[in-house]
């Protein structure tokens, strides 16, 4: 029963924070049995040369061993994603969908200039960064230790990484990504002779995002309410 519980509220998670904390989840369970890291970590050479392109997506989904790194990143992945499905994207799973292929790429060709391997990391930060941007006024409480506003938390991020030994770097690269897409999604546009930039390709809203009805279309006699006779 609670295994029927949990899934039944797996289930109420929206589709894109599902699929992704799905995949780095499942990605993880297969190298402890199946696979190696080093069939995932990001490496020009065998992507263009050897064409192994899966390795464009696998560096996104793995965070390490199963261990504290992993579960903290889980966290911060699971909560943070599904807040901004839920918040400012929500029933627009398309652009959701665009921001993450934008900053796919977008840290992939940076990553490439720091000899980065695993970039899931980087991802989870420009979520929160996006989402601590869009939600200035909410105060964030980090493990019990600090309370501050919500844009502070990268940099707090940050920080732990810094006191855990890790390299700074991936969340440097996330806190830059995150900033790069907040600037030209919310805050370009509001300029004075500021336009969108970053568009959703049609097909992604076709595919993903349900059809809005036509302000224009003018109800059949039949379909309209208290006129249907039999």
């Amino acid at each position: 029963m609670a295994w029927q519980g949990l899934m039944a509220e797996f289930l109420q998670v929206p589709a894109v924070t599902r699929a992704y904390t799905a995949a780095c989840v499942l990605t993880t369970a297969a190298v402890l049995e199946l696979l190696s890291p080093f069939q995932l970590y990001f490496n020009p050479h065998l992507v263009f040369r050897k064409f192994q392109v899966w390795r464009l997506v696998t560096n996104f989904l793995f965070f390490g061993p199963l261990g504290f790194s992993f579960f903290f990143n889980m966290l911060f992945v699971f909560r943070y994603c599904r807040m901004l499905e839920e918040g400012s994207f929500r029933g627009r799973t398309a652009d959701f969908v665009f921001m993450f292929l934008f900053g796919g790429v977008l840290m992939t060709l940076l990553g490439l200039l720091g000899s980065l391997f695993f970039l899931g990391q980087a991802l989870t930060v420009m979520l929160v960064y996006v989402w601590s941007r869009r939600n200035p006024q909410v105060r964030v409480n980090f493990f019990g230790l600090l309370t501050f506003q919500a844009p502070f938390l990268p940099w707090a991020l940050m920080g732990f990484s810094l006191l855990l030994g890790n390299s700074i770097l991936v969340d440097l690269l996330g806190i830059a990504v995150g900033h790069i897409y907040y600037f030209l999604e919310d805050v370009l546009p509001n300029q004075p002779g500021g336009k969108r930039l970053l568009l959703t390709p049609s097909f992604l809203k076709l595919l993903l995002d349900a059809p809005q009805e036509d302000p224009n279309y003018l109800p059949l006699p039949e379909e309209e309410p208290g006129l249907l006779q039999q």
